[in-house]
């Protein structure tokens, strides 16, 4: 019998800033194709976890565990090799991706860089690519050429996405990627993510303080709490069978609003 192994295998992870333990005994897996959300309280720890994988610099940080993908160590790459991959196979969406961009440089111009930083692509096949992701993502084709300050939150949100897909990354990390936006246009990135999903094959982790945002995306939900897994299950199972009390607070932490057309959770059907 075949057993699929994890994309991405995190065991045992402790992060540190000095005598702050930001990350404590963190374990969890994600296969291909799917989507995890860490969820919890502002400094838990789940964007520690997201910096981590990425190999971001932090000042007096220390580790200990591992994070592997396709059953290689993370954290032992050289740097070299980690800047490669994370430039390919592992992308980012940031909280504000539109704020990423430089604002007097067309949308174009930075893309185009960052792709050939890591592949040998034409400017023909460049804007092919981005063509492709941006009838997925919705996007009119004049986004291409357009400045950062001609966007909207949405639309700028949006583009980041297409930004972090152009390489086709086989694992996309999440960091509140739509608490900064209106409750429309929340979905239409959400249903952007979905959709990329179904197109490209990618893995998500999520990290969101939205349990909103994690039951319309996510597979399956861990939950942080001072730098330790709480629950961790299907996000079905831990959002309708909680087993521990913090999980119960959350949830019932989202406001309930009995407005005709606003399905569970409090977004809009």
């Amino acid at each position: 019998m075949n057993i699929m192994k994890p994309l991405l295998d995190v065991t045992h992870l402790s992060i540190s800033y000095g005598s702050l333990t930001a990350v404590n005994n963190l374990s969890f897996s994600l296969n291909a194709g799917s989507t995890l959300a860490i969820v919890g309280e502002s400094g838990s720890g789940k964007s520690s976890v997201l910096r981590a994988i990425l190999g971001l610099p932090e000042r007096g940080r220390s580790w200990q565990g591992d994070i592997s993908m396709d059953g290689q160590s993370l954290l032992t790459l050289p740097p070299g090799k980690r800047r490669a991959l994370c430039g390919s196979a592992i992308a980012m969406i940031f909280q504000d991706a539109g704020a990423s961009f430089c604002p007097v440089r067309r949308i174009s111009a930075q893309i185009s860089e960052s792709i050939r930083a890591h592949a040998n692509w034409t400017k023909q096949q460049i804007r092919q690519r981005a063509e492709e992701l941006m009838a997925v993502l919705d996007l009119p084709q004049t986004v291409w050429d357009a400045y950062p300050f001609e966007l909207s939150g949405g639309m700028g949100q949006r583009v980041g996405i297409l930004a972090a897909m152009m390489l086709r990354p086989k694992l996309l990390l999440a960091d509140e990627p739509t608490s900064a936006l209106d409750v429309l246009s929340q979905i239409c990135v959400l249903d952007a993510l979905k959709a990329l999903q179904r197109t490209e094959g990618t893995a998500i982790l999520l990290v969101t303080h939205n349990i909103a945002v994690a039951r319309h995306l996510a597979d399956a939900l861990l939950v942080m709490r001072r730098g330790e897994c709480i629950e961790y299950g299907t996000c079905e199972t831990v959002l309708q069978h909680p087993q521990q009390a913090y999980t119960r607070e959350l949830l019932h932490a989202i406001p309930q609003l009995p407005l005709e057309g606003t399905a569970e959770g409090g977004l809009l059907q």
